[in-house]
C-alpha cells in the first residue's frame, strides 16, 4: 500500500508519516516547507518506504505509480504561521485542496482531509458536536484559516457528491507533542518553551477560556482508525481529547512540572480568539472503537522533555 501525504514533514504529517510506515505502508511525503521541517523527517532519510518531494499543492501535481491513499495535511496550522501567510493560507486550502483531490480522483485512492475544530470558530455550544455549524467571523484575521478549512470541507463533499470520490473529514482539536516548532504560537509550545528559559508566561486574556488538548499519539492513532473505516464513514469526525481545562490551568500545570521560577503574566486577548473549545467524541468513540489514552501530564512530560533537548542543543 502507497500513501501520499501533503505537509508530510509538518508536526502531524511527520508523525503520521511514521505509523503509516510502520504498519507497512510506503509514504511519498509532499511538503514545500513553508512551515515544515526537514529535521522532522530526517530520521526517514534512505528508508525504501519513503520519499521525499519539495512540492506546494496549490501547484498540480502528477505522481508516478499507484496511490491507494491520499491524506491532505498542509497548511499553516498556528497563528504565528496563518498570520504571516493568511492568502497563502487560504489558497492551500481550496485551490491546495482541489488539486489534491484531482490526484485522489485520478488514482481513484481513498482520501482523508486534516480539517480542524476551527471549523466551529468561538462557539455557541460546548462541547462541540459535528452536527454543530459553527461561529464563525468569515472576515476576521483568523478567518484565512478557518475559511480555508471549511471551504476545504465543501470540496470534499462536493467530490463525494459529484465523482463518488472516497472521502473522510476528520476536526482535529489541539494536539501537542514532539516536533511542533517552538515558535508556533501555540499555548502548549509557548509556555513550555518560555518556562524552560526562565521567561514570563504570557497568558492572553484572563485565562478562563477553556481547551481540550490531545496528546499527538492518540490523534494520529485516530486518523489511522478512520482511513480503516467503509466508505459509508465520511464523517467529519472530531479526534481530540475531551479533558476540558482552563489555559490559566494549563501555565500552572507547566510551572510546576518544569521547576521553572517563571511568573505568569498577563497580555490582551486576541481578535476572535475562542473562549471554549472541547470535542464531542461520541462518534470517534463508537464508529472507530477510539478514545485518547494519554494523559495531559504525561503527554506534556515527553513534550517538556523534547524542547529541553532542542534548546539544549541549540546552545
Amino acid at each position: 500500500m502507497r500513501a501520499v501525504v501533503s505537509g508530510g514533514a509538518g508536526f502531524l504529517g511527520s508523525h503520521l508519516s511514521d505509523l503509516l510506515i510502520e504498519k507497512g505502508w510506503k509514504v511519498l511525503c509532499l511538503d514545500n516547507f513553508a512551515t515544515g521541517r526537514e529535521e522532522n523527517v530526517a530520521h526517514l532519510a534512505g528508508n525504501p518506504q519513503f520519499e521525499l518531494v519539495r512540492h506546494d499543492v496549490t501547484q498540480p501535481i502528477t505522481v508516478e505509480g499507484s496511490a491507494d491513499a491520499v491524506l491532505h495535511f498542509a497548511c499553516p496550522a498556528s497563528p504565528v504561521d496563518y498570520l504571516r501567510l493568511p492568502i497563502e493560507t487560504l489558497e492551500v486550502g481550496s485551490l491546495g485542496t482541489r488539486n489534491m483531490l484531482e490526484l485522489a480522483q485520478a488514482k481513484e485512492a481513498r482520501f482523508l482531509l486534516a480539517s480542524t475544530s476551527e471549523c466551529y470558530g468561538d462557539p455557541e455550544v460546548s462541547p462541540q458536536p459535528e452536527t454543530y455549524w459553527g461561529h464563525v467571523n468569515p472576515i476576521g484575521v483568523r478567518s484565512c484559516y478557518d475559511e480555508g478549512k471549511r471551504c476545504a470541507e465543501t470540496l470534499f463533499f462536493d467530490y463525494l457528491r459529484q465523482h463518488t470520490l472516497k472521502i473522510k473529514v476528520v476536526r482535529i482539536f489541539n494536539t501537542y507533542g514532539p516536533r511542533m516548532h517552538p515558535n508556533d504560537g501555540r499555548v502548549v509550545s509557548n509556555f513550555i518553551v518560555q518556562a524552560l528559559r526562565g521567561e514570563d508566561i504570557t497568558l492572553y486574556g484572563d485565562g478562563s477560556q477553556t481547551r481540550a488538548f490531545c496528546y499527538v499519539d492518540d490523534l494520529i492513532e485516530g486518523m489511522i482508525r478512520m482511513m480503516g473505516t467503509s466508505d459509508e464513514v465520511t464523517g467529519p469526525l472530531n479526534i481530540g481529547n475531551p479533558h476540558e481545562i482552563t489555559v490559566r490551568e494549563l501555565a500552572e500545570q507547566i510551572v510546576r512540572l518544569t521547576g521553572t521560577r517563571s511568573q505568569i503574566v498577563f497580555r490582551p486577548l486576541p481578535v476572535d480568539d475562542p473562549t471554549q473549545r472541547c470535542p464531542d467524541i461520541s462518534k470517534a468513540s463508537s464508529l472507530l472503537g477510539w478514545s485518547p489514552r494519554v494523559s495531559l501530564k504525561d503527554g506534556l512530560h515527553n513534550t517538556i522533555a523534547y524542547f529541553a533537548n532542542m534548546l539544549e542543543n541549540a546552545e
